[in-house]
Parts: C-alpha cells; structure tokens; sequence
C-alpha cells in the first residue's frame, strides 16, 4: 500500500522550490542587469529601502542570517556603495547607510527587483495576483506569529 502523503505536494516544499527556482532567475538578473552578487544585492536593496540599519536589522530586512548580511554589508561599504559608521547609541554597533555612489546601483536593482516580481507572477490573472497577494501577507503574519510564539518558549 503507498503512503498518500507526498512530501512534493506540501506547502513548505512548494513555497522553498519556488524560491529556489525564482532565485535562480533572480541571481542572474542582478548581475546581468545590476552589476551586483544576489546577496549584495539583497543587502543594497534593503539598505536603500530602510536604512539607517545595524547588521541585525539588515540581516532580517534582507532574510539573510547575520554572518551574511555582515560579509555583504563589508564588500558593499569596499565598493563604496554603502556608508558604515559607528552607532551613536551603541559603541559596538554600527549604522549602514546608502552611499551616493551606491544610489545609482540600488536604482538599477529596484528595476531589476520591480522587473522579477512582475515576471514571476505573470502567469497570474490581476485578480488571481491580488488574492495572492492578500494570501501572502496573511500566511507572513501567522509565520511571524508563530515564530514570537516559539521565541517566548526559549526564554
């Protein structure tokens, strides 16, 4: 007798194959198109968008982990497209900001950003885009829910 339980028609292994597979498209795209690794890119995209932000705040704006965020954030400050200076409130941390050589790039990233997420939808109805969008965030705030629940377990 088989088992009906298929490890391929569950939600986490469909919502992580899509992010593989559009990551894929996506690394691409921010080299051929923006001149920048994906990981930088996510870093100078989130730096842009929400800066000032500390190596944590970056870490969790770009969904990368903290030892990512922190070796993207130094080639992206090497390259000049990112200021980072200490943190007036803590002596240990410090403040990324977008720098004016970094504008242009994370312009041509927000393009290339704006370009993906519509091609990766595409295959959608406008109507069928809104309700995925409105299923997303609710599915992201049950996950951040979820998460807040299991960190107050931890302490």
């Amino acid at each position: 007798m088989t088992d009906p339980f298929s490890l391929e028609r569950t939600m986490t292994h469909r919502l992580h194959t899509l992010s593989k597979l559009t990551d894929r498209v996506t690394q691409a795209a921010y080299v051929l198109d923006a001149g920048i690794p994906f990981s930088e890119g996510r870093c100078l995209a989130a730096i842009g968008a929400f800066s000032p932000l500390s190596v944590k705040d970056l870490a969790y704006r770009a969904n990368l982990d903290k030892g990512q965020a922190s070796r993207a954030a130094q080639s992206l400050v090497e390259q000049g497209l990112v200021r980072k200076q200490a943190n007036a409130t803590d002596g240990r941390g410090v403040v990324l900001t977008l720098a004016a050589r970094g504008k242009p790039v994370w312009q041509r990233l927000m393009t290339v950003i704006e370009r993906r997420n519509h091609e990766i939808v595409s295959c959608l109805s406008p109507a069928e885009q809104g309700q995925l969008d409105r299923l997303l965030d609710r599915l992201v705030d049950h996950a951040r829910e979820a998460v807040e629940a299991v960190g107050s377990l931890e302490e």
